[in-house]
């Protein structure tokens, strides 16, 4: 297939979103004027498996500015939205294969596609196209220069093939940027996600009880836009210190299975399988709000919800009731998948600017560098992730102070004392 879009006549409302989009996008817009005069990307194919959303667009008009045929599929059948990926093939020439809602045969299926144009840099976001790859297609590892992967969940998975010796081209974790996880995760996934679930539901979340299971950068930026619209936020952990950390946070620490019993609203952002368990269903309350942001629809297990059900509805958009034998009723919110792109938009596009001109930047260094790098899983390096924090207070019109002479001496030396 050339494309495989839900339909192009929804390309021109696309179009006009991607430019709004752009507009709050500012590094990633001077990253694709150097790219436009340097073709730093030229006679390179990028397969990418990423949200198809307006952010995700401008990533892909800046790496076709550099040079790069480019190849997207998404990333999560849920959170394509149809318009972007129609204006992406009739306006920009790129060829997108995905349709909101598909299958998950047409969702590998796209994967595929994708992989058939001999990629040589893969853009991953969860680790689907790099798993598969290394599953179905080994045949096009030589032509492979590396890849990037967006999320914790991708990069986790990763480090493990890493570990058991399996991984067979570099991977840059672009998640592990300063200028990605410090403001994505947290800002990004934090609005995004409060404004999934007040689409979905249009409760009211001041003065209700609030559980975040995961207390990584993800779970504070819930945690923390929960509490600034006057929730009781109570956090779940396993790590020591994250729970410490969350409970010199000001909020309440317990186990799910207290905190299941007094919940009003469950989200996971933990990356796990089954964080919301049946245990944990068996004592919710009625009416009992449960949402995921974590990367994939796993950390509720709706195997066992459904099992203990005698009835279910979908009651609203992306809100589906689950009614149990002694008459409660829970909420599962956008089939258990991420909320915050099922149910609204995902990210605002000026924390997404950061994060896709990390992936830019490092698919830049891929090509400069990869007969150099191994088959790891490697940070991006250190001078990317500064470039992008300058150019986005460039950007705000933000100007900093420089360490002097005198002050690089000092901090350089060893024999200044007390």
């Amino acid at each position: 297939m050339e494309y495989h879009v839900k339909d192009l006549s929804l390309a021109d409302k696309g179009k006009l979103r991607i430019e709004w989009a752009e507009k709050d996008m500012p590094v990633l817009r001077q990253i694709r004027e150097r790219f436009e005069k340097e073709k730093p990307l030229k006679g390179i194919t990028i397969a990418a498996c990423l949200h198809v959303t307006t952010e995700t667009a401008n990533l892909m008009i800046t790496l076709k500015s550099g040079g790069a045929d480019v190849y997207l599929t998404a990333s999560n059948p849920l959170s394509t939205q149809d318009d972007v990926a129609a204006a992406l093939v009739k306006y920009f020439d790129i060829p997108t294969f995905a349709i909101h809602g598909e299958d998950t045969e047409t969702y590998y299926q796209h994967i595929k596609e994708v992989l058939d144009r001999k990629p040589n840099i893969t853009m991953d976001d969860g680790g689907d196209l790099i798993s598969t790859l290394h599953k179905e297609r080994q045949e096009l590892i030589p032509n492979i220069y590396g890849g990037t992967e967006e999320t914790t969940t991708g990069v986790i998975r990763f480090k493990a093939m890493e570990k058991d010796g399996v991984l067979k081209f570099p991977v840059i974790a672009v998640n592990d940027a300063y200028t990605k996880h410090l403001f994505d995760n947290r800002y990004g996934t934090g609005q995004s996600t409060i404004d999934g679930i007040l689409r979905a539901t249009n409760r009211l979340l001041s003065g209700s009880i609030f559980v975040v299971a995961g207390y990584g950068w993800c779970g504070r930026g819930v945690a923390m836009r929960a509490a600034g619209m006057g929730a009781e936020v109570i956090v779940t952990e396993v790590d020591p210190l994250k729970a410490l950390e969350a409970r010199m946070d000001g909020y309440r620490v317990m186990p799910m299975k207290e905190a299941a019993k007094i919940a009003d609203f469950i989200v996971t952002v933990t990356g796990n399988i089954n964080v919301v368990d049946k245990e944990h269903f068996e004592v919710m309350k009625d009416g009992c709000i449960v949402a995921n942001s974590g990367h994939f629809d796993v950390e509720i297990n709706l195997k066992a919800l459904r099992e203990m059900a005698v009835s279910q509805r979908d009651i609203r958009e992306n809100v589906r009731e689950y009614q149990l034998p002694d008459g409660r009723r829970i909420y599962i919110l956008a089939e258990g998948r991420l909320v915050n792109l099922a149910a609204a938009e995902g990210h605002p596009a000026a924390v997404m600017d950061m994060s896709f001109a990390n992936q830019a930047l490092s698919a830049e260094y891929l090509v400069k560098n990869h007969q150099k790098l191994q088959p790891k899983v490697y940070k991006v390096p250190d001078e990317l992730d500064f470039e992008v924090a300058r150019l986005k207070l460039n950007a705000m019109g933000i100007k900093i102070d420089q360490l002097t002479d005198e002050q690089k001496e000092y901090l350089s030396s060893w024999e200044h004392g007390t």
